[in-house]
């Protein structure tokens, strides 16, 4: 595993996933599933279904996704000692 893979587990809600990093948001209308992926240094968002499962996770473009979450997204992967810009880069 990864030591930025090992280190994002440690925080709250984080789990990992081969070569990548997942968490789970769920704000108040929409829910996300937020990916690291350590071999390309970046993140992808999904947006997630809900609960009926109506429609599959498709990836969004971070410019749609909420502030607040990238911000908390930036600050932990400072805390799992990855570059937060990593959140910001294009694949």
């Amino acid at each position: 595993m990864h030591d930025s893979i090992a280190e994002l587990v440690k925080l709250d809600g984080w789990r990992a996933e081969g070569a990548a990093a997942r968490v789970h948001y769920e704000g108040a209308a929409d829910r996300f599933a937020v990916e690291y992926y350590a071999d390309s240094d970046a993140v992808l968002y999904w947006s997630v279904p809900d609960e009926t499962g109506s429609s599959p996770a498709t990836p969004v473009a971070r410019g749609t996704v909420p502030g607040p979450l990238r911000e908390r997204i930036r600050r932990d992967l400072a805390a799992a000692d990855v570059d937060p810009d990593a959140e910001r880069r294009s694949i």
